[in-house]
Parts: C-alpha cells; sequence; structure tokens
C-alpha cells in the first residue's frame, strides 16, 4: 500500500469527520424517540474512525491497480455525500431531508464497493463493514423520521 496515497484519502475522512465536531448531536438528538436498537453513543465515534481508516486503505489500494479511476470517483462521490449528510441532519435538524444524502451515500458506498472487488478483492473486503454501517444508519435516519414525524421536517419557521 501505498502511504503517501493513504493519508491522501484520510485527510478526505478528516474533512467528512470534522462535521462531526462542527454539528454535535446536542439536547435536540438527546430529546428524539429512538429504536431500540440504535447504538449506544460511544459506539459511533469508534465506528466512524475504524471506517474511515478501511476505507482510506481500501482507496490507496486500489489506487494502485489499473481501471481504477471509476472506484476512486465512487470513493470522492460517497464521501462527498458522507459529508453533507451530518450539516444536513444534525446542523440543520432536517432528519427526512437527510434521507437524501443518505441515499446517495448508500448507493455510493455500494457501487464503491463493488467496483473495488473488481479490481483487488482485498480493496472491495474494506468496504464491506461500510456498506453494513452505511445501512444501518440509513435504516436508523428511516426509523427516526418515522419515530419522530413533527421533529423531521425541522425547526418550524428555520
Amino acid at each position: 500500500m501505498d502511504y503517501g496515497l493513504f493519508f491522501v484519502y484520510l485527510t478526505a475522512c478528516g474533512a467528512a469527520a470534522a462535521t462531526g465536531a462542527l454539528f454535535p448531536t446536542g439536547p435536540w438528538y438527546v430529546a428524539l424517540k429512538k429504536p431500540s436498537w440504535t447504538p449506544p453513543n460511544w459506539v459511533f465515534p469508534v465506528a466512524w474512525m475504524s471506517l474511515y481508516l478501511l476505507m482510506s486503505a481500501a482507496a490507496a489500494r486500489a489506487a494502485t491497480f489499473e481501471g481504477a479511476s471509476l472506484g476512486l470517483a465512487l470513493w470522492s462521490v460517497q464521501i462527498a455525500f458522507n459529508t453533507l449528510w451530518t450539516p444536513v441532519f444534525f446542523g440543520l435538524k432536517r432528519m427526512r431531508a437527510a434521507l437524501v444524502p443518505m441515499a446517495g451515500l448508500w448507493l455510493s458506498v455500494t457501487a464503491t464497493c463493488v467496483v473495488f472487488f473488481t479490481i483487488d478483492f482485498w480493496a472491495g473486503l474494506m468496504f464491506v463493514p461500510y456498506v453494513i454501517w452505511v445501512s444501518i444508519a440509513g435504516a436508523l435516519n428511516f426509523e427516526m423520521v418515522r419515530l419522530n414525524p413533527v421533529e423531521a421536517r425541522g425547526p418550524v419557521g428555520g
């Protein structure tokens, strides 16, 4: 693996991760009804750190293979959707609207995983936990909209 490439991709992940610091959950999120299967709060930073390391390693590995351009383009799309979701959900408090970048995130993560598997088995395998996590996150976003229909529209007058 090219460690220079790894740190380039990890930097992009760092930008996405920074939105979590810019838009913390806060009392609004704590007060929402959540499904019984919502992971405990400590799981989220651990999961995301692990996923950012894996997705950076997968991209750095895939980048060394011929024909990686589509996979790397899709990687760029998924990190853009990843970066967008937090400001919409936590910043704007628009859970329903956040389903749009979540759908784009799920599609682009899944497509990246599939393409990475065609380039390199290990790069594809490193993306599987991300597909699983984004599937759970999408279901969680959907359930929170369902359980909190008034709050899902966003702040009144905002």
